[in-house]
């Protein structure tokens, strides 16, 4: 269940943008604020990180880079950055830590296939330096190589043929990691995105608002709910709500994200329950609606290992 392969190239990211956060205490701070361990995070490494409400639920996601001893770079979706800066901004209290809108300050680009041939043999997460600029191993789509590349604006933009926006969306899509975006803000704890799976959630790291959800969620067995890809002949957008034939009454799930393929079927990335995944057939925005094909992550889930 492929779509067309996506071309290699080169994108601008304006959906994205840049929280610095800058300060002794910039590391400190994050790791009482974020799913993820930012105290030990090394020049090397980035971390795929949420920020929960106290009930364990996604406010945010971002692609965490330690830019220094003392400033750390989250990279999110451009359309909750205000909003989220202002929450966090609001729990710095005494901590040395400055918080500030930074995107104006740095060029972001994606880089797919021969463009991101660097981070081939890279581990996902895994961060490469040029000077100023750093290349973020991502996970492939469909086994195409992909990278996150982060600059100072003044820095030129990367070699390489253009890639068209909406490839990078459907290479997202096809990755299996999805991120937080406006529409499905609150909508799921962390597992139910597979976070755990994709080093997104460190279990060993200290407090973090809704950490007592998370752990629980992940080592009591209560998880009902994962992301998967799907495949649909009609559009679809983050936020739809999906039914399975079981009970078209109640809704089974959630687009997360979604983006048009070459062939003219739209990929996503949903969240649903692991049941109705299982079997039977699973319809958009009601039990009438088009149907979806479901498909496994492209990488195996922590119970799997």
């Amino acid at each position: 269940m492929t779509t067309t392969p996506i071309p290699g190239g080169v994108t601008p990211l304006h959906h994205l943008g840049v929280i610095a956060v800058a300060g002794a205490d910039a590391c400190s701070f994050l790791q009482g604020q974020l799913t993820q361990d930012f105290v030990l995070l090394g020049p090397d490494q980035a971390r795929l990180a949420a920020y929960c409400t106290p009930k364990g639920r996604m406010q945010a996601s971002f692609i965490g880079i330690k830019r220094s001893s003392e400033e750390v770079l989250l990279v999110m979706s451009q359309d909750i950055l205000p909003a989220t800066l202002k929450r966090l901004s609001m729990f710095v209290l005494r901590a040395k830590a400055r918080l500030r809108d930074a995107t104006a300050e740095f060029r972001l680009h994606g880089l797919v296939d021969e463009s991101a041939a660097e981070v081939m043999r890279a581990q996902p997460w895994q961060l490469i330096r040029h000077g100023e600029v750093m290349v973020v191993a991502l996970y492939p789509a469909d086994g195409q190589p992909r990278a996150l590349w982060v600059a100072p604006a003044s820095e030129p933009t990367p070699p390489g043929p253009a890639l068209p926006a909406g490839s990078w969306a459907l290479g997202e899509v096809r990755s299996g990691v999805a991120m937080i975006t406006a529409p499905v803000v609150d909508a799921f704890v962390p597992q139910m995105l597979n976070y755990e799976s994709v080093g997104g959630v460190n279990f060993k790291k200290g407090c973090y608002p809704g950490q007592e959800v998370v752990a629980r969620s992940q080592f009591r067995g209560t998880l009902k709910r994962r992301a998967y890809l799907a495949l649909c002949a009609e559009a679809l957008q983050a936020g739809d709500e999906l039914f399975h034939e079981s009970d078209p009454a109640q809704p089974c799930g959630l687009v997360v994200q979604a983006a048009k393929a070459a062939d003219g079927r739209w990929g996503a990335i949903v969240s649903m329950q692991i049941s109705a995944a299982d079997a039977g057939v699973v319809s958009l925005r009601s039990a009438q609606g088009p149907t979806l094909q479901i498909e496994a992550p492209p990488y195996p889930l922590l119970a799997d290992i």
